[in-house]
């Protein structure tokens, strides 16, 4: 059996280039105005659709949806490559915290759902608050790009709480697919996901230090110290580079699959596995005081750069090493394809999913707009811990200092113990061997100030922005609400599943324009208030403070 070929008649053809062309337009247009080029492409696949048009055919969707979700899996790939390990580590506390806060205080505001949906289970709450617990890490990195704070210690925290958030919201697919077999809390299906997920987490790691960096320092050293110039072009090549890329994404995307939790998941411990190797690397190249000095960079060629002791042989042999990182692979062989047709082709199939006409009625506009409430406080949340309390309370150090002081003037020497008794006398013993010192004008002035010192007025922009980037929720969430509506969790076909899949819905869309938006604004109004003190020569605090830095 085969099958015959037949030539598209021109209104098929017609139907697909205008859907490709508009789907990069739109992203091009919206990323540029909102921050958020998703929902143009999401608008895109309703338009074109079953829920709207419905031009394309129910096979050509369906291939669509299949091949969009290759274009998932690489995004999910790039935000493992983009992962510095070194630098989540050093922020790891506080952005745990903030992470934790937002993926807790969804889930458990979605519990109010009840209270004005009708017949909203707890399962079907805990479905919803799974799907608006992500942040979006797409608009996350256009943000702090387009903003200019990538590099300092706001866009840290931020960009590693919402890879946190990310990671979670994964494992949560994970739990949500599964569920969708099942009307209720089962205890093997909640915690088989979690469990192999954390497997992962753990057992990936274990195998990079106890046998991959060994087995890497070995095949190191023995390149080196065998002149084999043939051997070294055959293996740093960036085609053997991308092929290593390719083996480590699919294996591992295919041993979660089977092993029961988010292949998604997956994805991403394989790009930072894959990012941690070349740092390895780096690390290895720079350990070496014999190679010849260049520029640093990370990749599979610096594990096998040095077969050669000649300079000129290294020049003449070696490509760029930066060509064969992680990223700069990615970036040549699968971002064009990505940004072009498969990231285009997957946000398509979330519109696919969302039954437009349904959208605008009025009891789901409503209870939308006050889910979509609930879930924006949820994530403004995480910027109380960027905030400064300036308050008058005393901390508990200085209140039993002050105690103590207070009780040593009541009672008579011989009551206070030996160390105060000690000090003290040695303090007099001190002050009497030193001749006393005149007081300068310029040291009562300066004591004179720190008692008389008011607090200044802390800062909101840091938190405001915080909070706000981590508004926007983006792909996992839409992915989450869609697993969760075709599998059944959030209800039958009927009016109350679909209903809650559309106020979910409209939470998610909100949410991932307004928090684009009001990032924005702030940052310009931010750049202003820096320009202006600039210009003045105030001498003033930047807005941002230590977090711009």
């Amino acid at each position: 059996a085969a099958l015959s070929y037949h030539e598209p008649d021109i209104v098929t053809i017609l139907i697909l280039t205008s859907f490709l062309l508009l789907q990069n337009a739109v992203n091009w247009a919206f990323d540029r105005l909102f921050f958020c080029g998703l929902i143009g492409q999401i608008a895109i696949g309703v338009a074109w659709g079953k829920p709207g048009a419905n031009w394309l055919s129910v096979a050509a969707q369906n291939v669509i949806v299949q091949i969009g979700y290759l274009g998932l899996i690489l995004l999910v790939f790039e935000g493992g490559l983009s992962t510095d390990l070194k630098t989540l580590k050093s922020n790891l506390f506080l952005s745990s915290l903030v992470a934790l806060t937002g993926i807790s205080a969804p889930i458990g505001l979605s519990f109010l759902l009840p209270s004005f949906v009708n017949g909203v289970a707890p399962v079907q709450a805990f479905a919803a608050g799974a799907a608006l617990c992500s942040t979006s890490l797409g608009t996350t990195f256009t943000i702090l790009s387009t903003s200019g704070l990538a590099a300092s210690r706001l866009g840290v925290v931020l960009s590693s709480a919402a890879m946190m958030d990310d990671i979670v919201g994964l494992v949560m697919s994970g739990i949500v697919s599964s569920l969708g077999t099942s009307s209720d809390f089962n205890a093997v299906t909640v915690i088989r996901p979690v469990f192999v997920s954390i497997a992962f987490a753990v057992v990936v790691p274990l195998v990079c230090a106890w046998v991959l960096k060994p087995l890497t320092r070995e095949l190191y050293n023995a390149i080196r110290s065998q002149n084999s110039e043939r051997r070294h072009k055959w293996i740093a090549t960036e085609n053997v580079a991308l092929v290593l890329h390719a083996m480590v994404l699919a294996g591992l995307v295919a041993a979660a699959s089977y092993a029961g939790t988010s292949n998604l998941f997956a994805a991403y411990i394989a790009g930072a596995t894959i990012s941690w190797w070349d740092g390895l690397c780096k690390e290895l190249r720079m350990s070496n005081p014999n190679e010849e000095m260049e520029p640093p960079a990370t990749g599979q060629q610096s594990c096998t750069q040095a077969t050669e002791d000649s300079p000129q042989l290294h020049v003449r042999s070696n490509p760029n090493i930066s060509d064969l990182t992680g990223i700069a692979v990615f970036e040549k062989y699968y971002s064009p394809a990505l940004q072009t047709i498969l990231k285009p082709f997957f946000f398509a199939s979330i519109g696919f999913a969302i039954p437009i006409t349904q959208m605008f009625t009025g009891s789901v506009i409503w209870r939308g707009l006050v889910y979509t409430m609930l879930m924006v406080l949820a994530k403004l949340i995480c910027g109380l811990f960027l905030i400064s309390f300036a308050t008058p309370v005393v901390p508990l150090q200085a209140l039993s200092r002050r105690f103590r002081n207070s009780m040593s003037k009541c009672w008579p020497w011989p009551v206070r113990n030996g160390k105060a008794a000690a000090t003290s006398d040695a303090t007099m013993q001190t002050a009497q061997s030193t001749p006393a010192q005149p007081t300068s004008p310029e040291s009562r002035e300066t004591s004179s100030g720190k008692q008389s010192r008011v607090p200044k007025p802390v800062s909101l922009y840091p938190a405001a922005l915080l909070g706000s980037a981590m508004v926007a929720r983006g792909e996992i969430g839409f992915l989450i609400s869609s697993v969760a509506e075709s599998g059944g969790v959030f209800g039958s076909n009927e009016e109350n599943g679909s209903e809650l899949f559309l106020i979910v819905t409209w939470a998610i869309l909100l949410c991932t324009l307004l928090g684009p938006i009001v990032v924005g604004l702030m940052v310009k109004r931010v750049r202003r208030l820096q320009e202006m003190e600039r210009s003045r020569n105030t001498g003033k605090n930047d807005p941002l403070g230590i977090w711009g830095i």
